[in-house]
């Protein structure tokens, strides 16, 4: 089950793949990208709120396509608008929510809204305080793969990229100078 580490490593592989540009030259952009890539367990601190249970909405509204597409068009249009946060559009907003969708339908046991709201599926059970805070400081270490899955991805992906770029100037130094007018 990915934790907020978790899901902050899969948005910042997200947005280097989707973008091609590194998430972590800019303080701003990293920060919103860590708070967009864990929005959808926005329904935890909602239910330890309303009902002193992280699990009441667990799983709900949040983590479905259409909170993915809302919301996203909501922050990219933030980012570029009010925030000035350079290289977040609304493309890459809806991905970094979507990622925590996508991650938690496929890397977890419980199932999410996907279609919501033509589909709901809830988690079970409690979780408190203590249990939330619990999880979060002292089993992130459980993401572990997760982290180094994504920094795999992401170092070949600039290679790879590298490689590709160096490429292009070799071609086009062999070319020589293009037709002079």
């Amino acid at each position: 089950m990915p934790l907020p580490l978790g899901h902050t490593t899969i948005g910042l592989a997200t947005y280097e793949l989707s973008a091609g540009d590194s998430p972590f030259r800019n303080w701003r952009r990293f920060l919103y990208i860590t708070i967009l890539a864990n929005l959808p367990d926005i329904d935890v601190i909602i239910g330890l709120v309303i009902k002193w249970n992280g699990n009441a909405f667990h799983r709900g509204p949040t983590h479905s396509l259409a909170f993915s597409i809302l919301i996203g068009l909501l922050a990219g249009t933030a980012a570029r608008g009010c925030l000035k946060i350079p290289g977040i559009s609304i493309r890459h907003c809806f991905l970094l929510i979507f990622s925590h969708v996508i991650a938690d339908a496929l890397l977890t046991s419980s199932r999410v809204s996907f279609f919501w709201p033509f589909e709901v599926n809830w988690s079970a059970g409690y979780a408190g305080w203590t249990d939330v805070m619990h999880t979060i400081l002292f089993e992130g270490f459980k993401d572990g793969w997760i982290i180094l899955g994504c920094a795999t991805v992401i170092i070949f992906h600039r290679l790879i990229s590298g490689y590709l770029n160096n490429t292009r100037v070799l071609s086009n130094m062999r070319k020589g100078p293009g037709p002079t007018v």
